[in-house]
């Protein structure tokens, strides 16, 4: 890779990264080609960026981000999944290490905390933004009698339990 090329690919990551809230840092212990082209067809589906990138590149990247604390993670034959989303990249990377141990998640960051491997899979098992916003969809669109029925039960349940104590007694 030529120096003008270097420079572009430090420029171009450094803007991305930017743009990103999450980056999740992963080790390649040997997958073969068509396993990561795998993965990276997973991360492009939902949006998130997948690259493989020398150490000492990707290091040069971080500063003016909100990553620059993960300096430290760029050991070893290190790749990096970010996204806009605060959840994808985690979700993707997680799923996949489950699926092939070839793939380990070494730590990252959460929009500009260093976070450790066990918070990345916490992540991963949290809903995605887009299923948060159909939740909430699927909440506002139910009808009024659910969300009036939802608002009356409580009292309905105290007036039969004072009722049967009522009846209890007399």
């Amino acid at each position: 890779m030529k120096r003008s090329e270097k420079e572009n690919f430090v420029s171009s990551l450094n803007t991305d990264l930017n743009n990103s809230n999450l980056l999740v840092v992963v080790h390649n212990l040997g997958l073969k080609v068509t396993e990561m082209e795998d993965l990276r067809s997973k991360m492009r589906k939902e949006g998130v960026k997948f690259k493989v990138a020398k150490n000492r590149l990707a290091k040069l990247a971080l500063p003016g981000t909100s990553f620059e604390d993960v300096k430290e993670l760029f050991k070893g034959p290190t790749a990096i999944a970010f996204s806009e989303d605060s959840i994808k990249a985690a979700k993707i990377a997680v799923d996949f290490s489950k699926d092939n141990n070839k793939l380990k998640i070494v730590g990252g960051s959460f929009e500009g905390k260093l976070v450790d491997k066990e918070k990345i899979n916490y992540l991963a098992t949290l809903p995605s933004l887009d299923e948060l916003k159909s939740q909430l969809i699927s909440i506002i669109n139910s009808p009024a009698s659910k969300i009036v029925q939802t608002i009356q039960a409580p009292g309905g349940n105290l007036a039969r339990i004072i009722n049967a104590f009522g009846n209890k007694t007399a």
